[in-house]
């Protein structure tokens, strides 16, 4: 039976896993600037796609290379989008707020959205923050949907981005991966190849 997707790129989707789990955990845990991670995903779209069919040596058919890059770009942009979102959360759910003295001492809330919200008002007022009532955010109810469907937007782009990255990589390395060079010089003639290597004519 013909394998859609190449052994190759199934490799090459859990390298990208672990490409998202170093994103994920360095932008957000480490160096804690979120925006980082958007502006990573194509790139590293990019570079999975690329690596997933170079790692295939795929370059015809077309569908295969591109349903290679894909398959490795949607592995990667859904386990990176899992990260972010995940992360996101446990920070708004394990919320206790705790300030130190210099930000006005702990906010007085229940574990969770509550504190986040009095943090997103606490801001606000000091003109440090985005004003949320614009967005329709009233009360902490209205402030947890408000957050949940802004991760899941926010993952749904991520996944988008390094999956078109992915297959613009991929697209790539088909037209221009060293194996297409190495086709222009000669080697996609192998009547004589053959002919070459028996000594005949």
């Amino acid at each position: 039976m013909t394998r859609v997707i190449d052994r190759g790129a199934i490799f090459a989707g859990w390298v990208g896993l672990g490409m998202a789990v170093v994103i994920a955990l360095s932008f957000e845990l480490i160096i804690a600037v979120q925006s980082l991670v958007f502006l990573v995903a194509l790139p590293a779209g990019m570079l999975i796609g690329f690596y997933a069919d170079a790692r295939s040596a795929r370059r015809r058919p077309w569908w295969r290379v591109l349903a290679n890059a894909l398959y490795a770009g949607l592995l990667t942009g859904v386990s990176l989008a899992v990260l972010y979102v995940g992360l996101r959360l446990l920070f708004i759910y394990a919320d206790t707020g705790y300030r130190d003295a210099t930000q006005g001492g702990p906010l007085v809330c229940t574990t969770g959205p509550q504190c986040t919200y009095l943090r997103y008002l606490d801001q606000a007022a000091k003109g440090l923050g985005p004003d949320l009532s614009a967005a329709g955010v009233t009360d902490v109810a209205t402030f947890e949907r408000y957050l949940l469907q802004e991760q899941l937007n926010g993952g749904l782009i991520l996944t988008g981005l390094v999956a078109g990255g992915a297959l613009f990589g991929g697209a790539l390395y088909g037209v221009a991966g060293p194996a297409a060079r190495a086709d222009e010089r000669g080697s996609g003639e192998p009547g004589q190849e053959a002919a070459a290597a028996t000594g005949t004519n």
